[in-house]
């Protein structure tokens, strides 16, 4: 690795260090750098403890969680297509998620209000991941009809549509508490988790990236080309179906969790690869990553801005991000196709 490369996966560490204190300590409630570290020495009053326990700390890992989860979708989706345009927002990948999770939510009442809550977390969880899984395949399959970039999209366009056509009428026929829940969750934010659903976001997050990191090389060849990659040895439909599982995995866990994240998925791989000025996986990957992570803690810094128990929507900030970079992405591919 060179050394500027090191150098600049340090200075993303440090970046990483100071979103995530800059998280726990900005809010409704000020916890200055002294509280936080009496709080980890067991020497904070009772209310901000409980702070930090139960909204701050499993706030802050679900930013990173989903941070992580949604730039790698982002890559593997981009290089899957071949698109620089593509994403789990973009493509339609969330929508699949959404109306699974919709069906479950609208059609068997509030999550929160089965019985068993661990039973509730698993079918949320399930649903989201087969519903994003199922999109993908049908893109996959679409894909291979389009030579152009603006087919694909327009095609992702028009099953988004088509699918909240199909949430609105569930939405219609549910009862008040049932569209509460839904709306709440549909709005996308960080804020819905607790520390109990820490360990299985973490275990499959980090599977997940880490079997990313594994198909790093077989992903570079992929850029190659499937004729020429094949020559080189590569099996691009075995190559193919881990993507699937993987993005189906990450982005079905994290919209599970968090609701429809717009625009991190499709912005972070580009971001990464402005920063490192090069598109092999080994290093876009872990910096795609760690820029995930630091951008979602910020932006659920600046959720919080307004303060007065005022918290802006998760999607209206990385919206604010993500639409520019789509905007100059399109406009780009424009110029070098008239060139």
């Amino acid at each position: 690795m060179k050394l500027k490369t090191t150098y600049t996966f340090l200075i993303l560490g440090l970046l990483f260090v100071i979103a995530i204190l800059v998280d726990l300590t900005i809010g409704s409630v000020s916890i200055d750098i002294n509280e936080l570290l009496n709080f980890f020495n067991g020497n904070l009053s009772n209310e901000k403890s409980v702070i930090l326990n139960q909204i701050r700390i499993p706030k802050m890992l679900t930013a990173i969680f989903a941070g992580m989860s949604l730039s790698v979708c982002g890559i593997l989706m981009q290089t899957l297509f071949l698109n620089p345009l593509a994403g789990p927002y973009v493509l339609g990948i969330n929508s699949g998620a959404n109306l699974a999770v919709s069906l479950v939510m609208l059609s068997t009442g509030s999550i929160i209000n089965i019985n068993n809550e661990f039973i509730s977390s698993i079918t949320l969880q399930g649903a989201a991941i087969v519903g994003s899984s199922l999109m993908l395949v049908i893109m996959l399959s679409i894909s291979k009809k389009f030579s152009q970039q603006a087919g694909l999209l327009l095609i992702g366009f028009m099953l988004s549509q088509f699918i909240s056509a199909i949430q609105s009428l569930l939405e219609f026929f549910a009862s008040p508490e049932q569209l509460k829940s839904f709306f709440s969750w549909n709005m996308a934010s960080i804020g819905n988790t607790t520390l109990k659903d820490m360990p299985i976001f973490l275990i499959i997050t980090l599977s997940g990236c880490f079997a990313a990191i594994l198909l790093a090389n077989k992903m570079d060849l992929l850029l190659l080309g499937e004729n020429y990659s094949s020559t080189l040895g590569l099996n691009a439909q075995q190559l193919r179906l881990f993507i699937i599982l993987i993005t189906g995995l990450l982005a079905g866990i994290t919209t599970a969790y968090c609701g429809p994240i717009a625009f991190i998925g499709i912005a972070i791989p580009h971001v990464s690869r402005l920063v490192f000025k090069t598109s092999l996986h080994l290093i876009i990957i872990p910096a795609s990553m760690l820029i995930g992570a630091i951008l979602l803690l910020f932006c659920d810094v600046i959720c919080q801005l307004p303060n007065n128990g005022i918290i802006l929507p998760l999607n209206v900030v990385t919206s604010f991000i993500g639409t520019p970079i789509i905007i100059y992405l399109i406009l780009k591919s424009s110029k070098q196709q008239l060139a």
